[in-house]
């Protein structure tokens, strides 16, 4: 394993530098559920002293991403199905938030590029690349989000991207509800062209209800798979 870490290239507190990165790695299971951070050994990885990282696993502590285990010291969290529901819970509402404010700002340029990356996820679709496809999915949605321009809300939804990255990857892999997904994906943008906001409210509601449903089914098939 490979943690990045450059900590003569940032203005940054080194401990929020080894935050940043350790999360990430947790994230993206590059760490994996159920390792041990041994505090010598992490320290040498990122050519840091042990304070740093300690401060940095506290913080990644409150965040839930690691705990402390009686007799086995600092230990990553697994993800539970009420992690996921939450996450995506929280995720979702902000979504919904940011609607009518895409409505209102919406430009024939932001229309525009929007279908230039879907026209991208379309060639991604009929070469069945799931691993290029999921990435951009989640990049359309920020784009889409991001029209609203409610700053404070986008950083809060920012804050939550990095486990739905995740998350989606795990729903996106079913094909049925790729391809479905992916015309629902055409169709919000149709209706935000059209600034039809009771039918934008309501397609994005089933949209991001049906990727969690996904995420948490494809989560309950890895845990029934892994106990066999």
């Amino acid at each position: 394993m490979s943690l990045t870490f450059q900590p003569m290239t940032e203005s940054r507190p080194i401990r929020e530098i080894a935050y940043d990165v350790l999360k990430k790695a947790i994230i993206t299971g590059e760490i994996p559920a159920g390792e041990r951070i041994v505090e010598t050994e992490y320290a040498d990885r990122l050519h840091i002293s042990r304070t740093p990282l300690r401060e940095a696993l506290r913080k990644l502590e409150r965040d839930g991403l690691v705990e402390y285990v009686m007799r086995r010291g600092v230990v990553v969290h697994a993800f539970t199905t009420e992690d996921v529901d939450q996450i995506y819970t929280i995720r979702n509402s902000l979504e919904m938030l940011t609607l009518p404010y895409i409505i209102e700002n919406a430009t024939a340029e932001d229309i525009a590029a929007l279908r230039e990356k879907l026209a991208a996820m379309d060639a991604l679709i009929a070469r069945d690349d799931v691993e290029g496809l999921s990435p951009l999915a989640r990049d359309f949605h920020t784009c889409l989000t991001a029209i609203s321009g409610k700053n404070r809300i986008l950083r809060v939804i920012e804050g939550q991207d990095e486990y739905i990255r995740r998350f989606s990857a795990m729903a996106i892999q079913q094909e049925n509800r790729r391809s479905t997904a992916h015309e629902e994906h055409h169709k919000l943008v149709d209706l935000v062209e059209k600034k039809d906001l009771p039918a934008l409210e309501e397609l994005m509601r089933h949209h991001i209800e049906r990727s969690k449903e996904c995420c948490l089914a494809a989560l309950k098939a890895r845990k029934q798979n892994r106990s066999l």
